[in-house]
Protein backbone atom coordinates (compact mmCIF):
# COMPACT_ATOMS: atom_id res chain seq x y z
CA UNK A 1 0.00 0.00 0.00
CA UNK A 2 1.40 3.16 -1.16
CA UNK A 3 1.86 6.19 1.74
CA UNK A 4 0.02 8.79 0.37
CA UNK A 5 0.35 10.97 3.45
CA UNK A 6 2.18 13.75 1.60
CA UNK A 7 -0.33 13.86 -0.45
CA UNK A 8 -2.04 17.12 0.41
CA UNK A 9 -1.84 21.33 -0.40
CA UNK A 10 0.91 22.72 1.49
CA UNK A 11 -1.96 24.82 3.13
CA UNK A 12 -3.08 21.86 5.26
CA UNK A 13 0.33 21.76 6.90
CA UNK A 14 1.09 25.34 7.33
CA UNK A 15 -2.17 25.59 9.05
CA UNK A 16 -0.91 22.52 11.19
CA UNK A 17 1.96 24.61 12.21
CA UNK A 18 -0.15 27.38 13.55
CA UNK A 19 -2.54 25.30 15.03
CA UNK A 20 0.37 23.49 16.92
CA UNK A 21 1.83 26.87 18.14
CA UNK A 22 -1.04 28.06 19.03
CA UNK A 23 -2.26 24.87 21.40
CA UNK A 24 -5.28 24.19 19.02
CA UNK A 25 -4.24 21.38 17.29
CA UNK A 26 -5.35 18.75 19.61
CA UNK A 27 -8.68 20.42 19.95
CA UNK A 28 -11.77 18.29 18.98
CA UNK A 29 -13.22 19.63 15.24
CA UNK A 30 -15.54 18.22 12.83
CA UNK A 31 -15.86 18.95 8.86
CA UNK A 32 -18.11 17.77 6.42
CA UNK A 33 -17.78 16.80 2.57
CA UNK A 34 -20.35 18.28 0.55
CA UNK A 35 -20.80 19.33 -3.34
CA UNK A 36 -22.88 22.05 -4.66
CA UNK A 37 -25.05 22.03 -7.49
CA UNK A 38 -24.17 22.26 -10.90
CA UNK A 39 -26.77 22.46 -14.17
CA UNK A 40 -25.29 18.89 -15.14
CA UNK A 41 -25.74 17.63 -11.54
CA UNK A 42 -29.40 15.41 -11.18
CA UNK A 43 -28.14 13.22 -8.58
CA UNK A 44 -25.07 11.36 -8.28
CA UNK A 45 -23.52 8.05 -6.79
CA UNK A 46 -21.46 8.03 -4.01
CA UNK A 47 -17.94 6.37 -4.44
CA UNK A 48 -14.23 6.39 -2.80
CA UNK A 49 -15.09 5.52 0.64
CA UNK A 50 -12.46 2.29 0.49
CA UNK A 51 -10.00 4.56 -0.27
CA UNK A 52 -10.51 6.84 2.02
CA UNK A 53 -11.03 4.25 4.98
CA UNK A 54 -6.92 2.63 3.45
CA UNK A 55 -5.37 5.95 3.55
CA UNK A 56 -6.54 7.04 7.03
CA UNK A 57 -5.70 3.97 8.22
CA UNK A 58 -2.14 4.25 6.75
CA UNK A 59 -1.61 8.04 7.48
CA UNK A 60 1.80 8.61 8.69
CA UNK A 61 4.94 10.78 7.69
CA UNK A 62 8.21 8.81 6.95
CA UNK A 63 11.63 9.72 7.46
CA UNK A 64 11.74 11.00 4.06
CA UNK A 65 8.50 12.73 4.13
CA UNK A 66 10.06 14.59 7.40
CA UNK A 67 13.27 15.01 5.51
CA UNK A 68 11.77 16.92 2.72
CA UNK A 69 9.35 18.98 5.02
CA UNK A 70 12.70 20.34 7.02
CA UNK A 71 14.16 21.18 3.26
CA UNK A 72 11.45 23.78 3.05
CA UNK A 73 13.25 25.89 5.70
CA UNK A 74 9.48 26.49 6.98
CA UNK A 75 8.88 24.14 9.63
CA UNK A 76 9.82 23.74 13.22
CA UNK A 77 11.97 21.55 14.81
CA UNK A 78 8.96 20.60 17.30
CA UNK A 79 6.55 20.54 14.83
CA UNK A 80 8.28 17.75 12.49
CA UNK A 81 9.10 15.77 15.55
CA UNK A 82 5.53 15.98 16.36
CA UNK A 83 4.29 15.08 12.99
CA UNK A 84 6.85 12.36 12.88
CA UNK A 85 4.65 10.23 15.41
CA UNK A 86 1.27 11.57 13.94
CA UNK A 87 -1.85 9.35 12.95
CA UNK A 88 -5.21 9.65 12.54
CA UNK A 89 -7.36 8.97 15.24
CA UNK A 90 -10.57 10.03 14.67
CA UNK A 91 -13.73 9.26 13.11
CA UNK A 92 -15.20 9.26 9.85
CA UNK A 93 -18.99 8.98 9.30
CA UNK A 94 -20.67 8.51 5.59
CA UNK A 95 -22.79 7.26 3.23
CA UNK A 96 -21.96 4.06 1.63
CA UNK A 97 -20.49 3.74 -1.57
CA UNK A 98 -23.56 3.17 -4.34
CA UNK A 99 -25.83 5.53 -2.63
CA UNK A 100 -27.66 7.78 -4.41
CA UNK A 101 -26.43 11.65 -3.09
CA UNK A 102 -27.39 15.35 -4.10
CA UNK A 103 -25.94 18.28 -3.74
CA UNK A 104 -25.66 20.18 -0.09
CA UNK A 105 -26.00 16.70 1.84
CA UNK A 106 -22.82 15.94 4.21
CA UNK A 107 -21.97 12.42 2.48
CA UNK A 108 -19.10 12.30 4.93
CA UNK A 109 -17.83 14.01 7.93
CA UNK A 110 -14.61 13.79 9.79
CA UNK A 111 -14.04 14.33 13.54
CA UNK A 112 -10.78 14.10 14.89
CA UNK A 113 -8.26 16.71 16.25
CA UNK A 114 -7.95 19.44 14.38
CA UNK A 115 -4.59 19.03 12.85
CA UNK A 116 -5.30 15.29 12.02
CA UNK A 117 -8.85 16.74 10.25
CA UNK A 118 -7.77 19.31 8.33
CA UNK A 119 -4.67 17.59 7.10
CA UNK A 120 -6.18 15.01 5.61
CA UNK A 121 -8.51 16.83 4.09
CA UNK A 122 -7.30 17.31 0.48
CA UNK A 123 -6.54 13.79 -0.10
CA UNK A 124 -10.44 13.00 1.01
CA UNK A 125 -12.18 15.10 -1.20
CA UNK A 126 -9.32 13.78 -4.14
CA UNK A 127 -11.27 10.20 -3.30
CA UNK A 128 -14.47 11.27 -2.94
CA UNK A 129 -14.95 13.74 -5.81
CA UNK A 130 -13.32 11.99 -8.65
CA UNK A 131 -14.69 8.42 -8.15
CA UNK A 132 -18.26 10.08 -7.06
CA UNK A 133 -18.20 11.85 -10.56
CA UNK A 134 -16.82 9.33 -12.89
CA UNK A 135 -19.59 6.50 -11.03
CA UNK A 136 -21.74 9.42 -11.99
CA UNK A 137 -21.42 9.46 -15.27
CA UNK A 138 -21.10 5.50 -15.67
CA UNK A 139 -24.76 5.29 -13.88
CA UNK A 140 -26.09 7.90 -16.61
CA UNK A 141 -24.65 6.08 -19.88
CA UNK A 142 -25.83 2.94 -17.94
CA UNK A 143 -29.01 4.41 -18.14
CA UNK A 144 -29.02 5.39 -21.50
CA UNK A 145 -27.75 2.22 -22.77
CA UNK A 146 -30.09 0.24 -20.74
CA UNK A 147 -27.16 -1.90 -19.53
CA UNK A 148 -24.12 -3.63 -21.47
CA UNK A 149 -21.51 -0.78 -20.49
CA UNK A 150 -17.52 -1.64 -20.63
CA UNK A 151 -15.35 0.86 -19.61
CA UNK A 152 -12.58 1.34 -22.44
CA UNK A 153 -10.77 4.66 -20.82
CA UNK A 154 -8.13 4.02 -19.37
CA UNK A 155 -5.46 5.56 -22.44
CA UNK A 156 -7.57 8.29 -22.59
CA UNK A 157 -7.67 9.02 -18.15
CA UNK A 158 -5.78 11.16 -16.75
CA UNK A 159 -2.86 9.40 -15.74
CA UNK A 160 -2.65 6.07 -14.40
CA UNK A 161 -4.57 6.30 -11.21
CA UNK A 162 -7.44 8.23 -12.89
CA UNK A 163 -7.92 5.12 -15.06
CA UNK A 164 -7.49 2.64 -12.22
CA UNK A 165 -9.70 4.21 -10.01
CA UNK A 166 -12.04 5.68 -12.35
CA UNK A 167 -12.64 2.17 -14.04
CA UNK A 168 -13.73 0.93 -10.26
CA UNK A 169 -15.92 3.80 -9.98
CA UNK A 170 -17.38 2.95 -13.25
CA UNK A 171 -18.55 -0.33 -11.90
CA UNK A 172 -19.83 0.98 -8.97
CA UNK A 173 -22.10 3.08 -11.59
CA UNK A 174 -23.15 0.43 -13.26
CA UNK A 175 -20.23 -0.89 -15.91
CA UNK A 176 -20.36 -4.54 -16.53
CA UNK A 177 -16.80 -4.88 -17.20
CA UNK A 178 -13.07 -2.66 -17.91
CA UNK A 179 -10.61 -3.28 -20.56
CA UNK A 180 -7.84 -2.28 -17.79
CA UNK A 181 -6.34 -5.72 -16.91
CA UNK A 182 -4.48 -3.44 -13.87
CA UNK A 183 -8.14 -2.82 -12.28
CA UNK A 184 -9.09 -6.02 -13.16
CA UNK A 185 -7.16 -8.08 -10.67
CA UNK A 186 -6.90 -5.08 -8.14
CA UNK A 187 -10.86 -5.16 -7.69
CA UNK A 188 -11.67 -8.73 -9.10
CA UNK A 189 -14.01 -7.49 -11.98
CA UNK A 190 -14.52 -8.55 -15.30
CA UNK A 191 -12.11 -7.48 -18.13
CA UNK A 192 -13.01 -7.28 -21.82
CA UNK A 193 -10.75 -6.70 -24.89
CA UNK A 194 -10.31 -8.44 -28.00
CA UNK A 195 -8.10 -6.73 -31.01
CA UNK A 196 -6.90 -2.93 -32.64
CA UNK A 197 -7.14 -1.99 -35.91
CA UNK A 198 -3.21 -2.57 -36.15
CA UNK A 199 -3.82 -6.24 -35.50
CA UNK A 200 -5.78 -6.19 -39.16
CA UNK A 201 -3.43 -4.21 -40.76
CA UNK A 202 -1.00 -6.52 -40.06
CA UNK A 203 -1.82 -9.02 -41.98
CA UNK A 204 -1.89 -9.50 -45.48
CA UNK A 205 -5.73 -9.32 -45.81
CA UNK A 206 -8.40 -8.83 -43.94
CA UNK A 207 -10.00 -12.16 -43.45
CA UNK A 208 -6.58 -13.67 -43.18
CA UNK A 209 -6.45 -11.62 -40.01
CA UNK A 210 -9.84 -12.64 -38.72
CA UNK A 211 -8.58 -16.42 -39.68
CA UNK A 212 -4.94 -15.63 -37.35
CA UNK A 213 -7.44 -14.46 -34.45
CA UNK A 214 -10.05 -17.17 -34.60
CA UNK A 215 -7.44 -19.81 -34.38
CA UNK A 216 -5.81 -18.16 -30.87
CA UNK A 217 -9.29 -17.53 -29.61
CA UNK A 218 -12.00 -19.69 -31.15
CA UNK A 219 -14.24 -19.41 -28.28
CA UNK A 220 -14.39 -15.88 -27.69
CA UNK A 221 -14.18 -14.43 -31.59
CA UNK A 222 -15.02 -11.21 -31.80
CA UNK A 223 -13.70 -9.47 -34.78
CA UNK A 224 -13.52 -5.84 -35.15
CA UNK A 225 -15.22 -4.88 -38.96
CA UNK A 226 -14.31 -1.29 -39.85
CA UNK A 227 -10.51 -1.41 -40.62
CA UNK A 228 -11.36 -0.76 -44.15
CA UNK A 229 -15.01 -1.40 -45.19
CA UNK A 230 -17.54 -2.18 -42.66
CA UNK A 231 -20.71 -3.94 -44.84
CA UNK A 232 -18.28 -4.26 -48.23
CA UNK A 233 -15.69 -6.54 -46.73
CA UNK A 234 -15.31 -6.35 -42.53
CA UNK A 235 -18.93 -8.45 -41.64
CA UNK A 236 -18.83 -10.40 -45.15
CA UNK A 237 -15.40 -11.84 -43.84
CA UNK A 238 -16.36 -11.93 -39.88
CA UNK A 239 -19.23 -14.50 -41.47
CA UNK A 240 -17.03 -16.51 -43.44
CA UNK A 241 -14.88 -17.45 -40.29
CA UNK A 242 -17.86 -17.90 -38.23
CA UNK A 243 -19.08 -20.07 -40.73
CA UNK A 244 -15.65 -21.90 -40.51
CA UNK A 245 -15.54 -22.11 -36.92
CA UNK A 246 -19.09 -23.76 -36.52
CA UNK A 247 -17.92 -26.19 -38.93
CA UNK A 248 -14.74 -27.02 -36.38
CA UNK A 249 -17.15 -27.27 -33.45
CA UNK A 250 -17.06 -23.08 -32.29
CA UNK A 251 -18.99 -20.60 -32.20
CA UNK A 252 -18.17 -16.61 -33.18
CA UNK A 253 -18.99 -14.23 -30.27
CA UNK A 254 -19.53 -11.19 -32.33
CA UNK A 255 -18.71 -8.01 -34.01
CA UNK A 256 -17.61 -4.60 -33.09
CA UNK A 257 -18.36 -1.76 -34.75
CA UNK A 258 -15.59 1.58 -34.25
CA UNK A 259 -16.61 4.04 -36.49
CA UNK A 260 -19.03 5.81 -39.00
CA UNK A 261 -22.80 5.64 -39.30
CA UNK A 262 -23.27 3.18 -36.06
CA UNK A 263 -26.95 3.38 -36.32
CA UNK A 264 -27.03 2.24 -40.38
CA UNK A 265 -24.28 0.05 -39.75
CA UNK A 266 -25.77 -2.13 -37.10
CA UNK A 267 -28.89 -2.32 -38.98
CA UNK A 268 -27.53 -3.75 -41.72
CA UNK A 269 -25.05 -6.21 -40.22
CA UNK A 270 -27.64 -7.67 -37.88
CA UNK A 271 -29.69 -8.40 -41.23
CA UNK A 272 -26.61 -9.81 -42.78
CA UNK A 273 -25.51 -11.88 -40.02
CA UNK A 274 -29.30 -13.45 -39.26
CA UNK A 275 -29.54 -14.25 -43.07
CA UNK A 276 -26.16 -15.78 -42.37
CA UNK A 277 -27.66 -17.63 -39.64
CA UNK A 278 -25.64 -16.43 -36.88
CA UNK A 279 -29.04 -14.43 -34.36
CA UNK A 280 -27.16 -14.91 -31.34
CA UNK A 281 -23.70 -13.12 -32.52
CA UNK A 282 -23.67 -9.75 -30.30
CA UNK A 283 -23.06 -6.45 -32.24
CA UNK A 284 -20.62 -4.20 -29.88
CA UNK A 285 -20.31 -0.38 -30.64
CA UNK A 286 -17.87 1.91 -29.95
CA UNK A 287 -15.96 5.07 -30.52
CA UNK A 288 -16.61 8.70 -28.60
CA UNK A 289 -19.59 7.70 -27.21
CA UNK A 290 -21.92 8.77 -23.98
CA UNK A 291 -25.05 8.70 -22.46
CA UNK A 292 -26.38 11.41 -25.54
CA UNK A 293 -25.23 9.75 -28.26
CA UNK A 294 -26.38 6.07 -26.74
CA UNK A 295 -29.90 7.72 -26.52
CA UNK A 296 -29.65 9.26 -30.06
CA UNK A 297 -28.98 5.69 -30.97
CA UNK A 298 -31.06 3.78 -29.61
CA UNK A 299 -33.83 6.07 -30.68
CA UNK A 300 -32.49 5.22 -34.53
CA UNK A 301 -33.28 1.90 -34.10
CA UNK A 302 -29.46 0.83 -33.62
CA UNK A 303 -28.98 -2.87 -33.76
CA UNK A 304 -26.06 -2.86 -30.25
CA UNK A 305 -25.95 -5.19 -27.95
CA UNK A 306 -22.93 -3.99 -25.97
CA UNK A 307 -21.20 -0.88 -25.46
CA UNK A 308 -17.80 0.30 -25.17
CA UNK A 309 -17.43 3.67 -23.88
CA UNK A 310 -13.86 5.39 -23.28
CA UNK A 311 -13.17 9.14 -23.03
CA UNK A 312 -16.11 10.79 -22.11
CA UNK A 313 -17.12 8.25 -19.24
CA UNK A 314 -13.55 8.40 -18.13
CA UNK A 315 -12.91 11.75 -18.02
CA UNK A 316 -16.88 12.58 -17.59
CA UNK A 317 -16.36 14.89 -20.31
CA UNK A 318 -19.22 17.40 -20.29
CA UNK A 319 -18.46 17.82 -16.17
CA UNK A 320 -14.96 17.61 -15.42
CA UNK A 321 -15.20 18.27 -11.56
CA UNK A 322 -17.64 17.76 -9.05
CA UNK A 323 -16.84 20.29 -6.91
CA UNK A 324 -16.94 18.45 -3.67
CA UNK A 325 -15.81 20.94 -0.97
CA UNK A 326 -14.56 20.38 2.68
CA UNK A 327 -16.01 23.06 5.30
CA UNK A 328 -15.65 23.18 9.10
CA UNK A 329 -19.08 22.58 10.79
CA UNK A 330 -18.35 22.41 14.69
CA UNK A 331 -15.58 22.38 17.26
CA UNK A 332 -15.32 20.64 20.52
CA UNK A 333 -14.24 22.54 24.16
CA UNK A 334 -14.58 20.30 27.19
CA UNK A 335 -16.88 17.87 25.25
CA UNK A 336 -19.61 20.87 24.36
CA UNK A 337 -20.34 21.66 20.79
CA UNK A 338 -19.46 24.54 18.94
CA UNK A 339 -21.24 24.40 15.70
CA UNK A 340 -18.95 26.72 12.84
CA UNK A 341 -20.49 28.51 9.96
CA UNK A 342 -19.11 30.11 7.04
CA UNK A 343 -21.00 32.84 5.37
CA UNK A 344 -20.99 34.23 1.82
CA UNK A 345 -22.77 36.70 0.14
CA UNK A 346 -24.35 33.93 -2.50
CA UNK A 347 -26.74 32.48 -0.16
CA UNK A 348 -26.41 28.56 -1.47
CA UNK A 349 -22.36 28.83 0.01
CA UNK A 350 -23.62 29.33 3.44
CA UNK A 351 -22.74 25.99 4.92
CA UNK A 352 -24.98 24.12 7.44
CA UNK A 353 -23.25 24.99 11.35
CA UNK A 354 -22.84 21.91 13.38
CA UNK A 355 -22.94 18.13 13.87
CA UNK A 356 -25.91 16.24 11.58
CA UNK A 357 -27.72 13.18 10.57
CA UNK A 358 -28.86 12.94 7.29
CA UNK A 359 -32.08 11.27 6.11
CA UNK A 360 -34.24 9.67 3.23
CA UNK A 361 -37.91 10.09 3.58
CA UNK A 362 -40.53 7.85 1.43
CA UNK A 363 -43.51 7.45 1.01
CA UNK A 364 -44.84 4.34 2.89
CA UNK A 365 -47.55 3.27 0.09
CA UNK A 366 -45.51 3.60 -2.53
CA UNK A 367 -41.34 3.01 -0.88
CA UNK A 368 -40.77 6.23 -3.21
CA UNK A 369 -38.77 8.96 -2.23
CA UNK A 370 -39.91 11.98 -1.60
CA UNK A 371 -36.53 14.11 0.06
CA UNK A 372 -33.85 14.17 2.19
CA UNK A 373 -33.95 15.58 5.64
CA UNK A 374 -30.90 17.30 7.13
CA UNK A 375 -31.19 17.46 10.86
CA UNK A 376 -29.00 18.21 14.13
CA UNK A 377 -27.26 15.31 15.46
CA UNK A 378 -29.54 13.46 17.91
CA UNK A 379 -32.84 14.88 16.63
CA UNK A 380 -34.45 11.66 15.91
CA UNK A 381 -38.08 11.55 13.15
CA UNK A 382 -41.13 10.45 14.55
CA UNK A 383 -42.63 8.24 11.74
CA UNK A 384 -45.74 8.32 13.24
CA UNK A 385 -45.86 12.62 13.30
CA UNK A 386 -46.28 14.41 10.28
CA UNK A 387 -43.10 16.08 9.29
CA UNK A 388 -43.39 19.36 7.06
CA UNK A 389 -40.28 19.88 4.75
CA UNK A 390 -39.29 23.10 4.13
CA UNK A 391 -37.02 24.82 0.79
CA UNK A 392 -33.83 25.72 2.95
CA UNK A 393 -33.26 28.94 1.30
CA UNK A 394 -36.90 29.80 0.32
CA UNK A 395 -38.60 28.75 3.19
CA UNK A 396 -42.03 29.41 1.95
CA UNK A 397 -41.80 26.53 -0.34
CA UNK A 398 -43.20 23.56 2.09
CA UNK A 399 -45.40 20.56 2.45
CA UNK A 400 -46.33 18.13 5.16
CA UNK A 401 -45.88 14.60 4.46
CA UNK A 402 -47.51 11.63 6.36
CA UNK A 403 -47.60 7.73 6.29
CA UNK A 404 -43.91 8.01 5.62
CA UNK A 405 -40.67 6.00 6.73
CA UNK A 406 -36.99 7.61 7.27
CA UNK A 407 -33.88 5.91 7.14
CA UNK A 408 -30.68 7.25 8.08
CA UNK A 409 -28.03 7.36 4.94
CA UNK A 410 -24.74 7.51 7.36
CA UNK A 411 -22.84 5.19 8.85
CA UNK A 412 -19.31 4.89 10.89
CA UNK A 413 -16.87 3.88 8.52
CA UNK A 414 -14.11 4.86 10.60
CA UNK A 415 -13.56 5.17 14.09
CA UNK A 416 -10.74 5.32 16.72
CA UNK A 417 -8.49 5.95 12.70
CA UNK A 418 -9.93 2.13 12.58
CA UNK A 419 -12.39 1.35 9.59
CA UNK A 420 -14.87 -0.54 10.86
CA UNK A 421 -16.70 -0.99 7.29
CA UNK A 422 -16.68 -4.42 5.68
CA UNK A 423 -15.53 -4.13 2.01
CA UNK A 424 -17.79 -5.71 -0.46
CA UNK A 425 -17.40 -6.54 -4.19
CA UNK A 426 -18.11 -3.75 -6.16
CA UNK A 427 -20.73 -5.75 -7.90
CA UNK A 428 -22.75 -5.16 -4.26
CA UNK A 429 -22.04 -1.41 -4.40
CA UNK A 430 -23.38 -1.14 -7.95
CA UNK A 431 -26.47 -3.25 -6.93
CA UNK A 432 -26.84 -0.62 -4.04
CA UNK A 433 -27.31 2.07 -6.07
CA UNK A 434 -29.52 -0.09 -8.56
CA UNK A 435 -32.19 -0.73 -5.79
CA UNK A 436 -32.00 2.95 -4.38
CA UNK A 437 -32.19 4.16 -8.20
CA UNK A 438 -35.84 1.96 -8.58
CA UNK A 439 -37.30 4.06 -5.34
CA UNK A 440 -36.87 7.10 -7.06
CA UNK A 441 -39.53 8.30 -9.41
CA UNK A 442 -38.27 8.97 -12.85
CA UNK A 443 -38.64 12.52 -13.06
CA UNK A 444 -35.78 13.20 -10.82
CA UNK A 445 -33.42 10.85 -12.22
CA UNK A 446 -34.47 11.84 -16.13
CA UNK A 447 -31.42 12.99 -18.38
CA UNK A 448 -32.83 15.98 -19.59
CA UNK A 449 -34.78 18.24 -17.37
CA UNK A 450 -35.07 16.32 -14.27
CA UNK A 451 -37.48 17.73 -11.54
CA UNK A 452 -35.50 18.89 -8.89
CA UNK A 453 -35.52 16.64 -5.89
CA UNK A 454 -35.73 18.09 -2.53
CA UNK A 455 -32.70 18.16 -0.30
CA UNK A 456 -34.78 20.37 3.02
CA UNK A 457 -33.18 21.07 7.30
CA UNK A 458 -35.43 20.47 10.16
CA UNK A 459 -36.76 23.42 11.86
CA UNK A 460 -33.85 22.61 14.61
CA UNK A 461 -31.39 22.91 12.29
CA UNK A 462 -32.49 25.64 9.81
CA UNK A 463 -33.19 27.77 13.64
CA UNK A 464 -29.67 27.17 14.23
CA UNK A 465 -28.36 28.36 10.71
CA UNK A 466 -30.56 31.61 10.78
CA UNK A 467 -29.55 32.56 14.32
CA UNK A 468 -25.76 32.14 13.42
CA UNK A 469 -26.05 34.36 10.23
CA UNK A 470 -27.58 37.10 12.13
CA UNK A 471 -25.11 36.59 14.88
CA UNK A 472 -22.48 36.51 12.41
CA UNK A 473 -23.25 39.29 10.06
CA UNK A 474 -23.85 41.55 13.35
CA UNK A 475 -20.40 41.52 14.78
Amino acid sequence: MRNLTLLTDLYEITMGQGYFNEGRHEKLAAFDVFFRPNKLITYSVAAGMEQVAEYLENLHFTEDDIAYLRSLGIFSEDYLAYLSKLRFHGDVLSVEEGEIVFPYEPILTVKAPMIEAQLVETAILTFVNHQTLIATKAAKIVDAAGGGVMEFGLRRAQGADAGIYGARAAMIGGCVGTSNVYAGKLFNVPVSGTMAHSWVMDFGSEIEAFRAYARSFPDNCLLLVDTYDTLKSGVPNAIEVFKELRAAGHEGKGIRLDSGDLAYLSKQARKMLDDAGFPNAIICASGDLDEYSIASLKTQGAKIDSWGVGTKLITSADLPALGGVYKLAAVFEDGAEIPKIKLSDTTEKITNPGMKELYRIYDRGTGKAIADYIVRENERIDEEKPLELFHPVETWKRMTVKNFTARNLRTPLVLGGKCVRKALPLAAYSERFKAEKARFWEEYTRRDVPHIYKVDLSPALCKLKADMVCREKGK
